[in-house]
């Protein structure tokens, strides 16, 4: 039975922890730091985040305050679009080493895909990983089309595409494709940023379970081998998310699941975002 520090084996070997604590809109200071070291205290041992969070620097605090070994935790960060091209990239992953400080990353991603640049920024991420700066490296946001013409040029191939996903949005052609080419998806916004909460199919799988809906969504992940890093700053919320290694769905659950996808997405669509 897997557990809350249970680990997928990324392409390179790495050891990628499947649940994990995303930070995204957590505050800097004592609300990120209070949330990471709530989660590490929990048994989390992947904490994500983002420069364009501003809160790398409490992740940093709170890793440093938990006291539990550097080696067992699993650190993501990722380039902003302002900051994507190659030298670019190299001091943006310099500054946010800083801010972290860390000796190095576990996983390193480019937060999404500028056309104009992705190309020139994965290549600086070749680099650090050359360099033995980050232990993994991998894009978010990238549909299909973006990792072929990525993969079309690349001599390292991402080890980790996160991208939107939840019930309603189960990114199952994508996920399929990524499968097939040994990248592992990892899901932001894994319960919909709240948008499930009154679904009546997931409170019926919830109540026979006697688990609550979120529970429900991200073992829902687990079972189909995807990564999730679900966000809350409240203790009690940290710990009950992690608390899905105890039950499993059945084929039907995960059919009804299934059967909830709207490709609707409550993020940005990858091809319309550029925010430089």
């Amino acid at each position: 039975m897997m557990n809350l520090q249970s680990t997928t084996t990324l392409a390179n070997g790495v050891q990628m922890p499947w649940f994990g604590l995303g930070v995204f809109k957590v505050q800097e200071g004592q609300e990120v730091m209070d949330s990471v070291k709530a989660a590490i205290k929990a048994g989390y041992r992947s904490i994500d985040t983002a420069s364009v969070y501003g809160n790398e620097e409490g992740v940093g605090q709170a890793i440093r305050e938990s006291r539990v070994a550097r080696e067992e935790l699993f650190i993501t960060t990722k380039v902003w679009n302002t900051q994507q091209g190659y030298d670019s990239t190299l001091a943006a992953f310099d500054q946010s080493l800083s801010k972290l400080g860390l000796d190095y990353v576990d996983l390193y991603l480019v937060h999404w895909p500028i056309r104009a640049k992705y190309k020139d920024t994965w290549r600086a991420l070749e680099k650090l990983y050359a360099d033995g700066k980050v232990r993994a490296i991998g894009v978010s946001n990238f549909q299909i089309d973006h990792l072929e013409d990525l993969l079309a040029d690349a001599t390292v191939k991402p080890m980790v595409n996160q991208v939107e996903l939840h019930p309603l949005l189960n990114q199952l052609e994508l996920r399929e494709y990524c499968r097939a080419e040994g990248i592992q998806i990892e899901a932001w916004a894994p319960l919909a940023q709240g948008h499930l909460l009154d679904n009546e199919v997931l409170a019926d799988i919830a109540a026979h379970h006697n688990k609550t809906l979120p529970q429900v969504i991200l073992r829902w992940d687990l079972q189909n081998g995807i990564v999730t890093i679900p966000k809350s700053v409240k203790e009690e919320r940290i710990i009950a998310n992690a608390d899905i290694f105890d039950f499993e769905l059945s084929e039907d659950d995960i059919s009804r699941i299934n059967a909830l996808n709207r490709d609707q997405r409550f993020g940005s669509h990858p091809d319309r975002f550029n925010n430089e």
